[in-house]
C-alpha cells in the first residue's frame, strides 16, 4: 500500500514542468530519503527544469546525501545544463529584522 502511494506521488511530481527543491541541506536526509531525492533528480534530468536553493557549497553536499558519489552524480546533472546564481552579502531577513 505504501509503495503504491509513493509511486503515485512520484508520478505526480513527474508531471510538473518545474521542480523546486528549497533549502537543500537545511534538514538532514537519511539514506532512503537521499536515494529517493536522487531518483527524482535523475528522472527529471533533461526532462524538466529544477531550481535548487541551498546555503551549502557543492563540496558539502556529500554530507547532505550521506554518500559522496551520489552527491557527485547529482551535482554533475545540475552543472551540465544548469546556471548557478550565487548571492553574496547580508541576509535579507537580517537586514529587515524588527529586532534590531
Amino acid at each position: 500500500k505504501q509503495d503504491n502511494r509513493l509511486d503515485r506521488e512520484l508520478d505526480r511530481i513527474g508531471k510538473n514542468r518545474l521542480l523546486i527543491i528549497d533549502e537543500l541541506g537545511y534538514l538532514p536526509i537519511d539514506i532512503d530519503g537521499a536515494r529517493l531525492l536522487f531518483q527524482i533528480i535523475a528522472d527529471s534530468y533533461e526532462r524538466r527544469s529544477i531550481v535548487f536553493t541551498s546555503n551549502l557549497e557543492f563540496s558539502r553536499w556529500g554530507d547532505v546525501f550521506g554518500d559522496g558519489d551520489m552527491a557527485a552524480a547529482v551535482i554533475d546533472r545540475i552543472v551540465h545544463h544548469g546556471r548557478i546564481i550565487r548571492f553574496h552579502g547580508e541576509s535579507y531577513r537580517s537586514t529587515h529584522s524588527l529586532m534590531k
